[in-house]
């Protein structure tokens, strides 16, 4: 295995628990068509997980692509 394989387990990892820990502030009856916020703004600890989330699917995607060119 080379390291690109190993930087796409590692991100895809991190990318997965990082959605999961996102909170939207909707809950099952907003989900389901009951009244919750569309538009919110992003402070404080959900908006570093916001763009940590970015990062981490930039470097998974870069991976994945260097990863297939390097095969």
């Amino acid at each position: 295995m080379n390291i690109f394989n190993y930087i796409t387990i590692i991100s895809v990892i991190l990318l997965t628990i990082l959605i999961l820990v996102q909170t939207r502030g909707a809950s099952l009856g907003a989900g389901l068509g009951g009244a919750g916020e569309v538009n919110t703004t992003r402070r404080g600890t959900d908006k570093t997980i916001f763009q940590l989330t970015i990062v981490v699917a930039i470097v998974f995607s870069v991976s994945l692509v260097l990863g297939v060119i390097q095969k």
